[in-house]
């Protein structure tokens, strides 16, 4: 049990990549909310019920917790 691992950068620039942040509008609506939003809550609120298995890929919070059901 416990919450979903999730893939995290390690900050590092890929030499063919920019950054987000570097891409999009930092004072967006949705990304205002995203800095908002207390993640490690919901991570452990999600991971309560989380459960790893066969065939049941980690997912990221933010992934589950935009997902309409």
């Amino acid at each position: 049990m416990g919450k979903p691992r999730e893939r995290r950068q390690t900050g590092e620039q890929d030499l063919f990549r920019s950054r987000l942040d570097q891409i999009i509008n930092m004072k967006h609506e949705l990304v205002r909310l995203a800095q908002a939003i207390d993640w490690p809550v919901l991570e452990g609120r999600f991971g309560t019920v989380y459960s790893d298995g066969a065939g049941m890929p980690p997912l990221p919070t933010r992934l589950m917790a935009g997902w309409p059901f």
